[in-house]
Order: structure tokens, then sequence, then C-alpha cells
């Protein structure tokens, strides 16, 4: 919608802004979180804006919200939008119907005549009516069977649109945090679009209804819409306000509720247990949400006393403008201009009208709300689709992958230095290649290059002779198995985790437990309540809790699954015991005796990399040794030679405290 609606909100904001009144705040919210405990999210950034909109600012931007999500519509099922919207028109005749139905038989009820005469020729009217209520609920099965049909479509559409684009995005891209937040505001749209849809079917039909019951009205005396306009108005204004009042109160305890909510949740939880007891925490938190529960009851009954007070002022306006529109209706029967049925048809026209009032401000504010994340979802599609990883270029080909870097610079998005500077190096098919270096030395952000995730800023980097930069991006993937230092927990089940390392393959059990086997996870698994069925998440049935060490197991069944000929490997055994650790690299070293498979090991324990093929050591971002361990060894104060001497020194025997006497 061009940004209609956000340029409104910051309208309203400006304009507004003197008024705003700060949210009531308890001692201990001040105290845990020195101030009011908000999500940096969407709903949180538009929540006040639409505290201060105005009902005409939102039914001026109906229009265009009514066009984004009917192209969406459109897009996935036209023919049934196209039966949606004539069951909405056929609704609102049919209510046109039962009022005219209605005045008719209020006009042979109120004729001259027998009982049984007036009766019999009302009854045709009657007949009419009866019709017009049974085709009403007719339309309105239609409509449900429609929306049940249409509704899913479009959300399915939308959250498949904006995930996939997620998957596509640049990990550079990911790593700027302003790009970020922008691409992750987009998920609340997945849900709201299905909701303005229904909030735009809803005030369709109330228009319609409106329409149909202002149709009677002008039909039955002018005057009638002016009758209409005076009761209608006053409730207008009122549904607005008490709906504001409503939708405040209803924030507000929710601010209060979040922060209890965040204060209790670790009493849940095992691992807080031992401070809760020793440290007493526990008593401060409970402490803690008494009082922000009690400032949120004051808060709320602060709000339902103005809310209060606006439904009484609501009503008393309402009140008199009825009476005015009364005394109208009297005025017309007394001068003769208008029959007793046609006022009575006319107070029911004018009470249905009201109600559809009510049904438009409220579902209009409620689409106003839906639509603002609704454009935040087509903004971080668009977002997305300027930052995704081209789908053409180059494949690489070829048994195995040797990888070349040239003078690759590279820099995180925002960062004031680069993170690579000027690295050139070879990882050569079928070796064992380890990447060592302090802390914030470059090796995972080197690994991440090599694996494709991130384009140098500057440099070149080629896979089989293939740039990355022009190379096919899935053709680099599709050549690598990663063992990333945080192995992904997914919640699933233990096979499912292992299997999701070569997802584009139908799962072969035979696969998934020869790579457990070597991964030498399988025995735990297989002893597991429900062996490979089990859900590696506590908390669901089947559920179980995995070690970090158990974890790592799994990753690296994962990769051995996947089968690829560049196994990239970060800090593989930082939750293993020595002799675990031992085995590990054992294992992975394994990986390249076929002469095709490369093994990229990053890790500070020195002692795993003597046997590698070819070790190139980082410091601060930049190539300062490569070669083998004996070789590296022999570089009198040489950066790799000092850190392995200082790894070694703590293992060497130190001498041994006498045993203190005991005292007798």
């Amino acid at each position: 919608m061009k940004k209609q609606v956000k340029k409104q909100v910051k309208k309203q904001v400006k304009k507004q802004a003197a008024r705003k009144q700060p949210a009531p705040l308890s001692q201990s919210e001040q105290l845990l979180f020195s101030g009011a405990l908000r999500h940096d999210q969407a709903w949180a950034q538009y929540e006040n804006p639409l505290l201060r909109m105005s009902f005409w600012s939102m039914a001026r931007q109906f229009p265009g919200m009514l066009a984004m999500i009917g192209r969406i519509a459109w897009r996935e099922d036209p023919r049934a939008l196209i039966v949606l919207v004539a069951a909405q028109l056929a609704s609102g005749a049919m209510s046109a119907f039962l009022l005219v139905a209605t005045n008719q038989v209020l006009v042979h009820l109120f004729a001259d005549g027998p009982t049984p005469q007036k009766l019999r020729e009302a009854l045709p009217a009657l007949v009419m009516g009866g019709a017009s209520s049974a085709g009403s609920v007719l339309l309105g099965c239609l409509i449900v069977k429609v929306e049940g049909r249409l509704y899913p479509k479009i959300e399915l559409s939308c959250r498949t649109a904006y995930y996939g684009m997620l998957t596509r995005v640049e990990m550079s891209a990911m790593e700027d945090k302003d790009v970020q937040r922008r691409l992750a505001l987009g998920q609340y749209g997945t849900d709201s679009v299905r909701r303005m849809l229904q909030n735009s079917v809803w005030i369709i039909s109330g228009l319609m209804s409106l329409g149909a019951a202002a149709v009677v009205l002008a039909s039955l005396h002018p005057l009638l819409l002016v009758a209409l306009a005076l009761i209608a108005a006053p409730r207008w204004w009122g549904a607005v306000v008490v709906m504001r009042r409503a939708y405040a109160s209803q924030h507000a305890w929710i601010d209060h509720r979040r922060a209890i909510d965040v204060l209790l949740h670790p009493i849940t939880r095992t691992d807080a247990t031992p401070e809760l007891r020793v440290h007493g925490a526990g008593r401060l938190l409970i402490r803690a949400q008494e009082d922000m529960g009690r400032t949120a009851a004051a808060e709320k009954a602060r709000l339902a006393g103005a809310e209060a007070t606006t439904e009484i002022v609501a009503a008393a306006l309402s009140g008199t403008a009825r009476i005015v529109a009364y005394g109208l209706l009297w005025w017309l029967l007394v001068a003769g201009g208008m029959p007793l049925a046609a006022a009575g048809t006319a107070v029911l026209a004018i009470r249905s009208a009201t109600g559809y009032l009510n049904q438009i401000v409220t579902q209009l504010n409620h689409m106003c709300e839906e639509s603002l994340y609704l454009t935040d979802m087509d903004e971080a599609i668009r977002l997305g689709g300027r930052y995704a990883i081209p789908d053409h270029g180059a494949r690489v080909e070829g048994e195995g992958v040797d990888v070349v870097l040239s003078e690759v610079t590279f820099r995180y998005p925002g960062a004031e230095r680069d993170a690579l500077q000027r690295v050139s190096l070879t990882i050569p098919k079928g070796k064992v290649v380890a990447l060592v270096g302090e802390n914030g030395s470059g090796k995972t952000t080197l690994a991440g290059i090599v694996a494709g995730l991130y384009l140098p800023t500057s440099g070149t980097v080629r896979h089989n002779g293939v740039a990355t930069d022009e190379a096919d991006r899935e053709s680099v993937f599709d050549r690598v198995a990663l063992l990333p230092q945080d192995v992904g927990y997914w919640p699933m089940t233990v096979r499912a985790n292992v299997h999701i390392g070569d997802p584009a393959r139908p799962v072969n059990q035979q696969r998934v437990e020869a790579a457990a086997e070597r991964a030498d996870v399988r025995t735990v698994v297989e002893e597991l309540p429900n062996g490979w069925d089990s859900i590696a998440v506590k908390g669901f049935e089947r559920g179980v809790r995995l070690s970090g060490g158990q974890w790592q197991r799994i990753g690296v069944a994962r990769a051995v699954y996947r089968e690829r000929d560049l196994l990239i490997v970060d800090e593989p055994t930082a939750a293993l015991d020595p002799k675990a650790e031992i085995e590990m690299f054992a294992s992975l070293r394994s990986f390249a005796a076929d002469g095709v498979t490369t093994v990229l090991l990053i890790t500070h324990r020195l002692a795993a990399t003597a046997s590698a093929d070819v070790i190139h050591v980082l410091r601060k971002g930049q190539l300062v040794e490569s070669g083998a361990h004996a070789d590296l060894m022999t570089i009198e104060g040489g950066h790799y030679r000092e850190l392995y001497e200082l790894q070694a020194a703590q293992y060497t025997t130190a001498a041994v405290p006498a045993p203190r006497k005991e005292l007798t």
C-alpha cells in the first residue's frame, strides 16, 4: 500500500505526542528491568500509534488495505474469491429483502379489517421474509465453506514465500542487524494475512447490510436517513472510544503479564533450581511478581473507570439522539407522512444499522493493525529478494574439491575492521587441513567463506577453478558437509536429526544407522526408550534430553550421513571427555583416507593438528604461517610453535604438594 498506513501512524504519533501518558511502572520493574519490559518487535512498535489513530484515518486506508489483500487472494484462488464476494453481496441483498418483507407484514397487520384476512394478506410477505432468512443462512454456509478453502491457501502461500525467502538470504545480510531486524518483522504478517481477510469480509458484510438498511429507510422516507445519522453518530464515536479504552487496558495488562512471566519462568527450570534455593532468588521473584500484579490490577481498574465514563457519555449522547430520532418519527406519523407500519420497519432498520456500524468499527480497527504486520511481511520479502543468493551461475564439477583463496579480505556489515585481510591459501583435495589461531583470529569466518556462506569483500575463492561469486552457489553447498561448533538441536526425532544432513534424498534407515555407528552414537540412540523415534527435545511425548557430548556426536553422524567431498569441522570436541576426544579426531582423520574427501578442521586442541597434512595459522585475520606440523615446529619464534608449546606445558608433571598432617 506504498506505506500509507505507516505514514499515517507516524503522523498521528507526532500530532498527539504531547498527550502521551507514561505507562504505570512498579518498583520491581524499575529494580529488575530499569523500566518497562518491552519487546523490540512489530506489535510493540505499533500498539501505541494504533491507540491514537482516528476512525476516519483508518477508513481512508480501507480501500488500499482491501486492494492489497484482494491481490493476494486473487493470485491464490480467483474462483473462490469471486464466489466469496458474490455471496457477500447476495447476503446484503437478503438483508434488504428481509427488511422489505418485515415492512410488508407490518403494513398488512396494521391495516383495517378482520385478523384472518390480514394474516392471509401478510402471508406472501412472511414467505418472502422466511425465504430471505433461509437464503442468508445458506449464503452464510457457503461463505464458511469458501473461507475454509481460500484462507489456508493464502496463509500457506504467504508463509512459504516469507520463510522460503529467509532460507535464500545471504549470510552477510543476516549479519547486518538492521537488515536482520527488518526481515524478522515480517514473520507476524504470515498470520495477519488470514486475519486481515477475515476482517475485510466482516467489514464488507457490515457495509452491505448497512447499505441495505439505508436503502430501505430512504424508500420509506428520506428524513429517516437523517434519523439514522443522528442515532448512529454518537454510537459510532462511542464504539471507537470504548474500543480504544479496551485496547489500552489489554496492552497495559499484557505489559505487566509479560514481565511476570519472564520472572516466574526460571522457577520451572531445573537448571535455575540451585540459585533459587541457595541464594534465595526465588523469594525475590515471588515478591516482584506480587508487586507487578498489584500495579497491573490498579492500572486495569483505572482504565476500566475511564471506559465506564466514556460509555456513560456515549450512551447519553446516543439516547438523546434516539429521542430526537423518535421525535422525528412521531412527527412524521402525526403529520401523516408515514404509516405506522413504516415507522415500525424504520425502528428495526435503525437498530440493525447501529449494530452493523459497531461491527464495521471493530473490524476496521483490527484490520488496520493487521495491515501493519502484513506490510512488514511484504517489505521483508522484497528486501530478502534484494539480498537473495543468486540461483544461477557456473556449476562446480569434478571429483572432490580443490579450494584456492587469493587475496581474500572480508568485513562483516557494520564492523570497524576486517575479519580477514588478504588471505591466500590452498585446501587441497583429499587432505586433512587444519585452521588454528587464537579466538578472533578469523578461523570460523574463513570456514564460512570456504563453504560459500559468505562472499569475500575482495579477492577470490575458487572451487575446482570456479569463483564462488560467479558460481551456482547450490553446487558449492552440495559439495560441503558442516559440523559447526554449535550443533543444531532440531525439535524432531533423533532419526530426523541425522537425516536433516541430507534431506534431498529419501530417508534411509540403514544409512542413518551406519552414520551413527561411525559417530559412536548408535548404541546411545538405540538404548533410548523409543529409540530412533525419540523426540530430541524434552517436553513432548517420547521426548528425551541429550547431553552436549551426545549432540556433538549426532552432529558428526549428520555430517557423515551427508557424504560430501568437503567436510568442515569447527571445534568438534568441546563437550567431549579426553578419551572421546581422541576417538573423535581419529574418526575425522579417517574421512580423508579415500584420497577424495577433504577435511577442514578448526580446533584449539593443537595436539589434534599434528597429523594434519597442512596447517594454516591465522592471527588477527591474517595468514601468518602454513605447513605441516614438523615444519612449523622448526620455525624459531613461530606463532604455531608458541601456541603448541604453551598447550603442551599444561600437561607437564608439576611438583605435588605434601599432604597436610591431620590434627589429633
